[in-house]
């Protein structure tokens, strides 16, 4: 498998949280009687709306962590937009979701001189980022309604994916677009990148179908050359966001620059913030949303500056969405599938672990993106043409949806 391969499982939607829902009562521990609420790690204590900004007011960069398929979190980052800007409008905002080369492309956005469509296309937004855009247009509309500006603080993924196969070390100086050594990662940082890294071993391994021993322990994966190169690859993202927060900050240190970023490189300051402060930018704080699910007996004393409670009840399910049942990845030709989920359209169809997709739907297909893209503008009771690559022959398919998706 390719470095660089996106894997995306189209077949499978994350209802776990959800379960919770049917719930009568909260678990013991859980945040629900703080909703609404913030909450000190530190102390466990609240923490006033008032208090809180008044200290953000001091700060020079506020870190907004999300999970990135959470819609609850990012109504709740802008609502902290609105909350932020309207005691300093001298705000700058940062996403993570934009590599730097997009950097121009979201200043024309920000300045109102495109369209929305133009923006999503220039930007190549469903190949550097992936996740439905609905879920950021809104963040994004923001900066454009206050012509703030903006920055794109993430990197190609090109270079990660070299890193994670050659170490930080084997990457010549000139091919680092410019980064500079990161800092090392922190014990608690590698113990808990060691756990992330044996998870995707395993499940790459059953995903795959792969017969063999037992994946190996964390033990044994701190010792191994793959695992160094792993938690260099994570280094080397974090260290580049963390450098373009730096450089918005110099470019106007009055300015409060507020990054839009994924909870895993903002907790426990393992990632962005250990990054900043080797540069010698400590003037951070750390904002995650929590659920009120979650155990919030005790919080993890060093986990944030401090959280907010979502009300997990006020959410809905997602709306259900056409599911083609097939593991990919990017191929040589077109999108090569992994594997076929049982009693799955793709099964019924006849699609073939290892075939490649080449087109569906009279659209090409050379990346797992854009066949993403295609199959979600499915509606139900529809038939997707395909053109698949299998062995040395290239044959058609129909793909035949179900009358509902639920």
């Amino acid at each position: 498998m390719k470095a660089s391969a996106r894997i995306c499982l189209i077949a499978l939607i994350l209802l776990l949280p959800r379960l919770a829902l049917a719930q009568s009562e909260p678990a013991a521990g859980s945040c629900a009687p703080h909703v609404a609420q913030w909450l000190d790690p530190s102390s466990g204590e609240t923490i006033s709306s008032e208090n809180l900004f008044e200290r953000l007011s001091e700060t020079r960069i506020v870190l907004l962590g999300e999970a990135h398929t959470a819609t609850a979190h990012h109504r709740w980052q802008l609502y902290m937009l609105a909350a932020l800007h309207s005691r300093n409008a001298n705000l700058m905002l940062g996403f993570e979701m934009l590599p730097r080369r997009a950097q121009s492309v979201l200043d024309a956005w920000s300045a109102g001189e495109i369209t929305q469509a133009e923006f999503l296309e220039q930007s190549d937004w469903r190949e550097v980022w992936g996740y439905d855009p609905e879920l950021y247009l809104p963040l994004l509309h923001f900066a454009r309604l206050n012509r703030l500006p903006t920055l794109a603080l993430n990197i190609d993924r090109e270079l990660v994916a070299r890193v994670g196969q050659e170490g930080w070390d084997g990457i010549e100086a000139e091919q680092r677009l410019g980064l500079s050594d990161p800092a090392p990662a922190s014990e608690a940082y590698r113990e808990s990148l060691a756990q992330l890294f044996a998870y995707k071993r395993t499940f790459s391994k059953a995903a795959s179908e792969h017969d063999g021993d037992d994946p190996p322990s964390v033990v044994e994966i701190r010792d191994s050359d793959a695992f160094a190169n792993f938690v260099d690859a994570q280094l080397t993202w974090d260290r580049a966001m963390a450098e373009a927060l730096a450089a918005g900050h110099r470019r106007d240190p009055k300015a409060l620059l507020v990054g839009i970023i994924g909870r895993g490189h903002l907790e426990y300051g393992y990632g962005i913030p250990h990054q900043l402060a080797d540069m010698g930018i400590e003037d951070v704080d750390v904002l995650l949303p929590l659920d009120s699910r979650d155990d919030c007996d005790p919080l993890p004393l060093d986990l944030a500056t401090a959280v907010f409670v979502l009300d997990a009840a006020a959410e809905q399910a997602p709306a259900a969405r056409p599911q083609l049942g097939i593991l990919i990845e990017d191929g040589a030709d077109g999108v090569r599938v992994m594997r076929v989920v049982d009693d799955s359209v793709a099964a019924a169809s006849g699609i073939r672990k290892g075939d490649e997709i080449l087109v569906a739907a009279g659209f090409d297909t050379a990346t797992t993106s854009e066949l993403i893209a295609v199959i979600q503008r499915q509606a139900p009771g529809t038939w997707l043409p395909l053109k698949l690559k299998r062995d040395d022959k290239t044959i058609e398919i129909i793909a035949r949806f179900p009358q509902s998706f639920e």
